[in-house]
């Protein structure tokens, strides 16, 4: 990417700005270090466990500079999705992340929506998801990471349980969040920016980089959250930088994708 042709950047949310209800040491201050350049920032996160609202206000709270109209979620995506579709979906995602299906008619589901849901992932609800998908309704996964950090450490994911329901069924999941191509371009497609012209940055070495690099972005990928030591070296091609977090990352576009007076400003 030559220098000045970077116009937006993507962030990941949760362990690459903050770990639940702790933000990453300095992200506050870089992130308005990021804003205070020429370039459009927009956060974009598979989380599923929260509404927009909240995690918008979970946000606030840890005094990010940010707007609600800036988040792009997968249960966005995935709403756009079921409404396109029209169908009836059986929800397994968290209470708290159900307002953003308000609307979406649910009663005699012929269709299966899969998010991270711990207090819903019983035998008794899988196993209706699976006779549901068996008999011919569509599984669509919210996202399907493997795992994710909390702050008592590392925690499954939905992946598991979709791929679960995939082997119990013989199909094979829509996937609508990170890293689909279809994901990074949605969220590009209101800021005038071409995959090419973007960087992302987020704590997943498949999900936000490999994903973001697919769609034609570079990717950056910071050593927080879920990293894990040589997750860098589990995607080909690599991440275009690893580096400790994103403070680090902020720093390298200001100096090196926007030239060297942008970081002096």
């Amino acid at each position: 990417m030559s220098l000045r042709s970077l116009k937006a950047v993507l962030v990941d949310l949760s362990g690459t700005l903050h770990v639940e209800d702790a933000a990453v040491p300095g992200a506050q201050e870089a992130l308005t270090r990021l804003r205070q350049s020429p370039v459009a920032v927009k956060f974009v996160t598979n989380t599923t466990k929260e509404c927009k609202r909240t995690l918008f206000e979970r946000l606030r709270r840890l005094n990010f500079d940010l707007q609600e109209r800036e988040i792009f979620t997968s249960l966005t995506a995935a709403r756009n999705l079921l409404e396109q579709s029209a169908v009836r979906p059986l929800l397994l995602v968290e209470d708290s992340a159900r307002e953003d299906f308000t609307g979406i008619e649910t009663s005699d589901p012929n269709a299966v929506v899969i998010g991270l849901a711990p207090d819903h992932f019983n035998y008794q609800t899988l196993n209706k998801a699976f006779r549901l998908v068996l008999d011919g309704a569509p599984l669509i996964a919210i996202h399907k990471a493997r795992y994710y950090k909390r702050k008592d450490g590392l925690a499954l994911g939905p992946g598991p349980f979709v791929a679960g329901l995939e082997y119990a069924t013989d199909t094979r999941a829509t996937v609508v969040g990170k890293p689909e191509k279809a994901f990074f371009l949605e969220a590009l497609r209101d800021l005038d920016c071409s995959p090419e012209e973007a960087v992302m940055i987020g704590d997943d070495a498949r999900d936000d980089v490999a994903g973001a690099q697919n769609a034609g972005m570079l990717g950056i990928l910071v050593k927080t959250g879920k990293y894990r030591a040589g997750d860098e070296g589990k995607i080909d091609p690599p991440p275009h930088l690893t580096c400790d977090s994103f403070p680090d990352a902020v720093n390298h576009i200001l100096d090196h994708l926007l030239g060297s007076k942008q970081s002096e400003n």
